[in-house]
């Protein structure tokens, strides 16, 4: 198998609403200039091109299309897509790097949800006999999810708080956070319910925003960052749709991931939790001790675009390997409801 390492990351500031077009190009652009800066690459460069995105979120079919204005039509590029977070479509191009066909790949994601009613497009991911008829929002369904564990003693709202307080602190490092600050976990739980259990610091904000993410064949990443981070292993799976079919309080898909890969000597994880309780989740799914940093960049408590904020746990992950912080990181990006599929990959710095 060819080894593959990420060499560029950048992301556009996450924040509540923008005004450009629900195609991406306005967030795009920017941070594409970013990654090439970083990278010493150019458009001509890339070998493969591929983008996640949703049509339901932008309103329109076939979005991504409309994206691509922002690489250009000279010269011509190879490009693919998927309709969900872009870590998927990263794992996409991993798989091509592997092939032999390419030997970069540039990956990117972006999400407008100020766009329209979020909690309510999300329903549309759900079962559309039974449930999304019923049009239960994804902060409610993430309520039920935090309920069935709090009253089965996993975990109290004083730890969710916690989770809350300290990813905030984290993202004070961090320019792109939407969210940052000191607050007192005390102070956070006198604040009312938005759906019970869970207050609005438990909840990822509504975001704005994209990511991008640059991929090299191990021989070609040498040659264009002095530390990579080399990719050890990506898995992911999915459990049913049903969400009477599963244990809600377990994140079995997870687990079988990161199984798969081994955690051990992971030292920073970046884990894709948009909600307090599902990064406790998460933790223990992994089986990552106290010994691992959570979320040094505030994780998507702090900022949440749609269809970017898992490419961006990998990539912030990829991030403390080129700067020497970290040898070995993880990164874990959700879709579906009450982390319904789950990604995880493992990434270590070489030398």
């Amino acid at each position: 198998m060819t080894d593959v390492a990420v060499v560029g990351f950048a992301q556009a500031p996450n924040v509540r609403a923008t005004n450009g077009t629900t195609n991406g190009v306005e967030m795009l652009v920017p941070i594409f200039q970013e990654v090439f800066s970083q990278t010493g690459l150019s458009k001509s460069d890339i070998g493969f091109w591929c983008s996640g995105s949703s049509d339901y979120l932008a309103g329109r079919a076939f979005s991504f299309i409309a994206a691509i204005d922002a690489i250009g039509a000279i010269p011509p590029i190879n490009e693919s897509h998927v309709e969900m977070d872009a870590a998927w479509a990263l794992f996409e191009a991993w798989v091509k790097i592997q092939t032999g066909e390419v030997d970069t790949a540039l990956v990117y994601g972006f999400g407008k949800s100020s766009a329209g009613d979020l909690r309510r497009t999300l329903a549309l991911q759900l079962d559309p006999y039974s449930v999304a008829p019923l049009w239960p929002d994804s902060v409610s369904i993430a309520g039920l999810q935090a309920r069935m564990g709090l009253d089965a003693g996993d975990y109290t709202e004083q730890d969710m708080a916690e989770v809350a307080a300290r990813n905030r602190a984290s993202a004070k490092g961090n320019p792109s956070a939407q969210i940052s600050g000191a607050f007192d976990p005390r102070e956070l739980l006198t604040e009312p319910y938005l759906a019970d259990p869970l207050r609005a610091h438990d909840c990822a904000p509504i975001t704005d925003g994209a990511s991008v993410v640059v991929l090299a064949s191990a021989e070609r990443a040498r040659e264009i960052r002095e530390r990579p981070a080399h990719i050890g292993g990506i898995q992911h799976r999915i459990e049913s749709g049903s969400l009477g079919a599963r244990d809600l309080r377990r994140s079995v898909s997870t687990e079988a991931a990161g199984t798969a890969l081994g955690t051990d000597g992971v030292e920073i994880a970046e884990l894709h939790a948009p909600f307090t309780h599902q990064e406790i989740v998460l933790r223990r799914a992994l089986g990552l001790g106290e010994s691992v940093a959570i979320n040094p960049s505030g994780g998507a408590l702090c900022g949440n675009p749609m269809f970017a904020a898992g490419l961006s746990r990998i990539g912030e992950a990829a991030t403390q390997v080129f700067e020497g912080r970290a040898g070995k990181v993880l990164a874990h990006a959700t879709s579906g409801p009450a982390l319904q599929q789950n990604l995880v990959c493992v990434m270590e710095g070489r030398a």
